[in-house]
Formats: structure tokens, C-alpha cells, sequence
């Protein structure tokens, strides 16, 4: 027996140890089955034996290497992608004859043994995707005859010898991705005329890429990826003009390192047999010039997270074989091309994070049908969801369209997105109803449509979903009850319908039974639900006539009186309550709705702070911290943004008792509440934030106990004695608005100095409402009953200054001043 050719069947079982008795046998080819067990140690008897390939099966154990050792004729080792374990045996330096060794996808550990330096007719070496480790030996680097070397995917580190072009000049392919190696780009790799194939991606190689990289005439793929290349310098890119003679490239990924400068124009002149093109992740600036229309066979081409700015050049329209396209995450403007669907394959498009704007983009994109990959968030896009658009996408996989300026109602035309898997429309100014078609989305994990003006109820049979993971509701003006067929949604983790009219029972079981997993927050009319939720019990109702009986009768008694009470109230009011203005000025008769709030995305809060910059730091507590913050959206309005550390007990807890606290009060005493923002923030973790208008005078504790400064204009701030009545007097109606003329008594818990802030004109405005309670109205009133109270500053730990506690018995006198006078016996108190 010479020849075992029985490679791409579907044998399974062991090698059989009888073939070691096959002395004559020359090849093995056992590849692509389902082997399994160790190869055959007395395989070292076929003393003729020239080639084993092994590759594709499931054998495990060390390689036996030193039984192998004494077959002097062999030249090719292929055990690629099995599951052999152990080091490479120092006596792979016995083998003499070999010329190939394929080692790649298993579970291979230890270095490179300084034998292999011996085999000087090896042309090809591979042991990729491995967990190899150390310093490649330099004897490997050695040897002339080499033409491979494939290393990627291990733990390999130090430098790239400088001379390597000089020692491999039949280089043919250098694979090193996902390695630790270092150093700059080795500049005598250019001698390695031959070379056909270089990657370099995920190391840490830094400094500049030579200028004659173009050098490498038969260059294929340069891939340098997230590597150190570039200074951020305007002669970062130069080697690209001497790219423009490798006609046969069609990789260039230069993705993910610090190239800076603008894309330069002769990159037009590269290969029009480039296929992909990445520059990504750098510090790219300027216009995106005219001739990327050259690459006729480009299929992908992305441009993401730079700085690029302008618009997206005509020429465009030219790639026609174009596949995917990112821009996503640069300084874009203006319209989109009409002619970018000339790409009828195009199945990716992502333009978010711009300035793009039109209201026609869906009419733009309609001829893309192919596409299942869109986003279009965080740009200025305007106008109507087509129907049509959505009606003849149905490969749509991935549709986002938040932040944008989106109106009209999500037509039920979205039904037949039969593959949809993600959908938000978030944060836009839809409005209408929830479309009951979104049930046909059988495949849907995350809808997110928050921050809009749906309303209408939430359709039951959305419950026929299978694989929904993620639903937000929140920030609409959705009404009725929540459909109990939620609760058996099994794998829904996040539900939000905070901030909605929702009403009746809330449910208690699947995603219901875990306060972690939902937010049901800013629906007064809820009751029941789990413990954890702090609705108040439903109402127990006996009998259909009865209670129909019973709300008639008491409608009928009590609606006259209720009538005949206001109506003398409002005669009080009228006649005695005049000398009540000054205090009660400055509260508006009109709650506040949250729908009426800016919308806010944690990435807008990211750019107004400057990645909340310890330079915008400007306080902190204990459950969270305060950013100064500039909107540029919202005319580059100043905001003070309160970000939550839910890590810390009692976080969550705070920001609802500030919600609840703050959703429907307005009062020129009061800080305003500009916006809110729950979402997910870069490391996708839960992000939550209050923004808060901006107060130039800070707060009242820096007035009272100015900090020691070489700053004369903050060092020398003091009130006289008017501004201090008027600060007092402030603080108070704030009070009374809170104590008197709330829904539910307000009782703020956290009353001190630095939680009194101060505008331009030293008005007073109370903030910081995190330990606040709400309180139900008494029954009884009055003020000849009995009453106790206990004085604390709660959200003080340890120590306040006595100051405070002056100040706060001053303003605490001058609110029940404020209530005697109110009812005409100010005098004798």
C-alpha cells in the first residue's frame, strides 16, 4: 500500500493502528472526516512516508513529533483544525526534508522551538489561531526558502526583525493578526518583491508606513488595522500615491489607527480591482473627494468614525457592485446622493451620527432593495415613513431611524418586514397608534419607540411575538390598561412604559414579577403590581350593577357640592387672597408634561459634556454627579446634566422620587427640568440622567462659605440685607407652592444651602428633589389640631454647618409667616 486517499468523507472512529505496518505507504490523507482519538504514535515505522494530512476531524492529544522524527523522507504535516493539545516538540528539527507544517486551529501552547531554524527547506508555515506565545525565533526568519509564515491569533510579541525582506526575500504571505507585536513597520519588507499578502491588524506596530510600500508590485491585501500607524499629521497617508502601482490590490484596510490629514485625492488612481476599502477609526478630516466612482468593483467601502465633513460626493452613484457603506460617526452634511441606490446590492447602509438632512430619503433609498442593514439615526431627516419603502423592503433585518425628525404615524406597512429582527423609532415626532401589524414581526428582539407622541393602546396581540427581548413604550401618550398577554412574553428582559396614561392593574408575573427588568414610572393611574412597584392596591369591585349603582348615586351627591365648594373657593380666592400674588407668582396652572421636554440621547449629552470631562464636573453627591453641559442642537443652550451612579443603593430610588417629584410642578422658584434621558451609554451599560437648566450663580453655599481662592470676584461675593430677604422669601414660596398647591404634599427632605441655586439675578431656585416625598392631602386642616414634627436634614451626613441650620430656621419662620399672613393673622403671630 502507497496511497490512503480517503479525505472529504464522513468517517468517524480512530485512525487504525494497524496502518503504522504499511511500511511502503508515502501518503495519508484522512482530511475532512470525523476522526477522532490520537494519531498513531507507530506511524514512524512507515519509513517512506512523504505526506500526512490530517486536517478537519477531531483527533486530540500532543502531536507526535518525536516518533515522527526518524521518517527522514517526510515534507508535508497538515493537522490544521483539530483539537491537538501540548507544546511543539523541540525534534521538529530532526525532520530535515520538510517543506510544509500546518498546525493552525487547535489548542497548541508554549513557543516556537529554536530547532525550527534547522528545517531549511521549509517554504510554509502555519500554526495561526493557536495559544502559542513568546518571541518568534530568529532562525525562523532565517531560512530563504520560506514563502509562508501564518501566526495570526496567538500570543506572539516583540518586534518584526528589521531585515526580514532581506532573509525572506520569497516572502509571500505574512500573517500576524491579533498578536502583541510591536515596533515600527519593518522598512525592508518592500525587498520581499514577491509579496502578495500583508496583514498586520490588531498589534501594537507604530510610526509611519513607508512611503515605497508601493514597491510591493504583486500586493493583493495590506491590511493594517488597528495597529499605532500614523501621527495624526498631514503626511500620514503619502504612501498611498505609491500604492497607485500595485494593480492588482484588492484589499486596503488601514482602519482603526491614528492616520490624520485629509483622504487624499490620488487615492482615486488606486486599482480599480479594489474590492474593499476601510478607513475607518481615524482622525480624518475634510471632504470626501471626487473618484471613489473609479473603483467599479468595490463592494464595501467605509469611512466611519472620522471627522469628515460635506457632502457625499455624486460619484457615488458609480458603484454600482457596492455591498456595504459606512459613514457612520462623522461631520456629514446635506442631502443624500439620488443616485446611491444605483447600488442594487447594496445590503448595509449606515449614515447615523451626522448632519444629513431632506425630507424625501425614503424615495433616495427605494430602489435599494436588497437591504437589510439600515441606520439612519442621530442626523435631520424629515418627513414621513414611506409605506411603500416599507412595503417593498421586506429583507429589511435591521431598521433604525431614532433622533432624527420623523412625523406622521409608523404605517402598517411595517407588518411585512417579515425578518425585521431590530426596530427604533425613537426620539422622532411620530404620532397615531401603535400598528397591530407589528405582531407579523415574528422574528423582532428590540422595538424601541420612545420619546414620540403615540397613542392610543398598546395592541394585545403583540404578545404573539417569540423572540421579543427589549420593548420601550416610554415618553408617549399611550392610555387604557397594560394587555396582560405581555406577561407571557418569555423572552422579553427590558420593558419600559414610564412616562404614558396607562391605566388600571399593572401585571405581576413574567417580566412583571422583576422590578429591575421594567419601568412603569409616570402613569398615576396604575395600580397593583408587584411590592417593589409602590402602586397603591386596585380597588375592589363587587357586582357589574351594583358598583354602576353605586358611582350614579354618589355622582349625584357629590358633583353639586363639589361645584357649590369650588365656586366659594374661587369667591375667597378673589376677594381675600390678593396680597398672595407676590408669593405664588411665579407657579404656572399648567403641569408640567413630559412630553413637552426637549429629546435628549445619551450621545447629545456625551458631545454637550465633552465625554463628561472632569473639566465639566460641578458637583457631585451621593448618587451621582453634575456635568456642565452645552446643547448645540437646542441653539447651544447651557444645561446642568445630573448623571446617576446606579451602582449605588438608593440610585434608582432617588432618580424616581425626583421624577415623581418634578413631572407635574412648575414654579419660577423651582430649578426647570430641561430633559431626561434613560438609555444605554459606549460599554452598554444602563445610563440614566436629569438635565436641568443652567444656573450661572451657583449654588447658595458657595455665597455663605466662600472656598479660599486667588479668584477676587468669587472670593468677595456677598449679599446685602435686601437680596438675603428676597433669597428667604424665594426659598419660601417655593415651599408653600410645594406644601399647598401640589397635587400631593411635596415634602423636599433635603433642605440646604447647596441645594438652592442661584440665575443671573439672584433669584432662588430649590433643586435637587432626589430624597423628596409625596404626601396625601390631610383630612383635616386645621390649625387649632395638634401637631409634631421632627427637624432633620436628611440628605446631610455627619455634619452641616451651623450656618445652615440658621438659615434654614430663618426660611422655615418665614414660610409659616407666609401662611399666617395668607389667612389674615400675620399680626398676631
Amino acid at each position: 500500500m502507497r496511497f490512503i486517499q480517503l479525505g472529504e468523507n464522513q468517517f468517524h472512529g480512530e485512525i487504525p493502528q494497524e496502518f503504522g505496518r504499511l511500511f511502503r505507504l508515502r501518503v495519508l490523507n484522512l482530511s475532512s472526516n470525523a476522526i477522532s482519538g490520537k494519531i498513531p504514535a507507530n506511524l514512524n515505522y512507515c519509513s517512506e512516508l512523504v505526506t500526512i494530512s490530517l486536517t478537519r476531524n477531531k483527533l486530540e492529544g500532543k502531536i507526535p513529533i518525536d516518533q515522527l522524527s526518524s521518517v527522514k523522507k517526510l515534507k508535508r504535516i497538515s493537522f490544521n483544525q483539530n483539537n491537538l493539545t501540548g507544546e511543539i516538540p523541540s525534534s521538529i528539527g530532526n525532520l530535515s526534508s520538510l517543506t510544509s507544517l500546518s498546525l493552525a486551529f487547535n489548542n497548541l501552547e508554549g513557543n516556537l522551538p529554536m530547532e525550527m531554524g534547522l528545517l531549511k527547506r521549509l517554504s510554509f508555515f502555519a500554526a495561526s489561531e493557536n495559544k502559542l506565545s513568546g518571541i518568534i525565533p530568529a532562525s525562523i526568519f532565517n531560512s530563504s526558502a520560506i514563502t509562508v509564515i501564518s501566526v495570526g491569533g496567538n500570543s506572539f510579541h516583540g518586534n518584526l526583525p528589521t531585515n526580514i525582506g532581506l532573509t525572506l526575500p520569497n516572502l509571500q504571505v505574512l500573517y500576524v493578526e491579533g498578536n502583541n507585536f510591536s515596533g515600527n513597520f519593518p522598512t525592508s519588507i518592500t525587498n520581499a518583491s514577491g509579496l502578495e499578502i500583508l496583514d498586520l491588524p490588531y498589534n501594537k506596530f507604530a510610526g509611519q508606513v513607508p512611503a515605497n510600500l508601493g514597491d510591493l508590485t504583486q500586493l493583493k491585501r495590506a491590511n493594517l488595522n488597528h495597529n499605532l500607524f500614523g501621527n495624526n499629521s498631514t503626511g500620514d497617508l503619502d504612501f498611498i500615491a505609491s500604492l497607485t502601482n500595485c494593480s492588482n490590490l484588492r484589499i486596503l484596510s488601514l482602519s482603526a489607527n491614528t492616520f490624520g490629514g485629509n483622504v487624499p485625492k490620488i487615492m482615486a488612481n488606486l486599482s480599480n480591482q479594489l474590492a474593499a476599502l476601510y478607513l475607518g477609526g481615524n482622525q480624518l478630516s475634510g471632504t470626501i473627494p471626487e473618484g471613489f466612482g473609479n473603483f467599479v468593483n468595490l463592494y464595501l467601502l467605509s469611512l466611519k468614525l472620522n471627522y469628515l465633513s460635506g457632502v457625499i460626493p455624486r460619484d457615488f452613484g458609480k458603484l454600482q457592485n457596492l455591498q456595504f457603506l459606512s459613514l457612520y460617526q462623522n461631520e456629514l452634511s446635506g442631502q443624500i446622493v439620488s443616485t446611491l441606490c444605483n447600488a442594487t446590492s447594496l445590503c448595509l447602509l449606515d449614515l447615523s451620527i451626522n448632519q444629513f438632512e431632506g425630507g424625501n430619503i425614503f424615495d433616495v433609498l427605494i430602489n435599494c432593495q436588497n437591504l437589510q442593514f439600515l441606520q439612519l439615526s442621530q442626523n435631520n431627516f424629515t418627513g414621513i415613513i414611506s409605506p411603500h419603502f416599507l412595503q417593498t423592503h421586506s429583507s429589511l433585518m435591521h431598521l433604525y431611524l431614532s433622533e432624527n425628525s420623523f412625523s406622521g404615524s409608523l404605517p402598517p406597512e411595517v407588518g411585512k418586514l417579515i425578518h425585521l429582527v431590530d426596530l427604533d423609532v425613537s426620539q422622532n415626532q411620530l404620532s397615531g397608534g401603535i400598528p397591530i401589524s407589528l405582531a407579523d414581526c415574528t422574528n423582532l428582539e428590540i422595538l424601541f419607540m420612545q420619546s414620540n407622541f403615540f397613542q392610543g393602546t398598546i395592541p394585545p396581540n403583540l404578545a404573539s411575538w417569540k423572540s421579543i427581548q427589549q420593548l420601550d413604550l416610554s415618553s408617549n401618550n399611550l392610555t387604557g390598561p397594560i394587555p396582560k398577554e405581555l406577561e407571557k412574553l418569555q423572552f422579553l428582559r427590558y420593558l419600559n412604559l414610564s412616562y404614558n396614561d396607562i391605566e388600571g392593574a399593572a401585571p405581576n408575573t413574567g417580566v412583571f414579577s422583576n422590578a429591575s427588568q421594567i419601568s412603569l414610572i409616570g402613569n398615576n393611574k396604575l395600580c397593583g403590581g408587584i411590592p417593589e412597584l409602590e402602586f397603591p392596591p386596585c380597588p375592589l369591585i363587587k357586582g357589574k350593577n351594583r358598583g354602576k349603582l353605586k358611582v350614579i348615586i354618589l355622582m349625584s351627591i357629590v358633583l353639586p357640592a363639589t361645584l357649590l365648594v369650588l365656586g366659594a373657593l374661587l369667591l375667597y380666592f378673589l376677594v381675600y387672597h390678593k396680597g398672595k400674588r407676590r408669593l405664588v407668582a411665579g407657579f404656572s396652572s399648567m403641569p408640567t408634561r413630559v412630553d413637552k421636554l426637549l429629546r435628549i440621547s445619551y450621545h447629545e449629552l456625551l458631545r454637550a459634556t465633552s465625554g463628561f470631562s472632569p473639566e465639566n464636573l460641578i458637583g457631585s453627591g451621593n448618587f451621582g454627579s453634575v456635568f456642565k453641559g452645552r446643547l448645540e442642537k437646542h441653539g447651544n443652550m447651557l444645561v446642568a446634566v445630573k448623571v446617576l451612579d446606579l451602582q449605588k443603593n438608593g440610585a434608582s430610588k432617588s432618580l424616581k422620587a425626583e421624577c415623581k417629584a418634578l413631572r407635574n410642578i412648575r414654579h419660577r422658584n423651582l430649578v426647570s427640568i430641561v430633559s431626561y434621558c434613560s438609555s444605554i451609554d459606549s460599554k452598554g451599560d444602563e445610563f440614566k440622567a436629569l438635565v436641568y437648566e443652567f444656573l450661572e450663580n451657583g449654588n447658595l453655599d458657595l455665597w455663605l462659605h466662600p472656598a479660599e481662592t486667588t479668584d477676587q470676584a468669587t472670593s468677595s461675593r456677598s449679599f446685602n440685607l435686601l437680596q438675603k430677604l428676597n433669597i428667604a422669601i424665594d426659598v419660601a414660596s417655593a415651599f408653600q407652592y410645594l406644601h399647598d398647591h401640589c397635587q400631593a404634599e411635596i415634602v423636599h427632605c433635603d433642605l440646604k444651602p447647596s441645594n438652592i441655586l442661584l440665575d443671573n439675578d439672584l433669584v432662588a431656585h430649590v433643586g435637587d428633589f432626589g430624597l423628596a416625598r409625596l404626601l396625601p392631602k390631610p383630612v383635616n386642616t386645621s390649625s387649632e389640631q395638634g401637631t409634631s414634627s421632627t427637624i432633620a436634614i436628611k440628605g446631610t451626613i455627619g455634619y452641616a454647618a451651623p450656618g445652615n441650620y440658621n438659615f434654614l430656621w430663618s426660611l422655615m419662620l418665614l414660610n409659616c409667616a407666609q401662611k399666617y399672613r395668607t389667612f389674615g393673622t400675620f399680626n398676631s403671630f
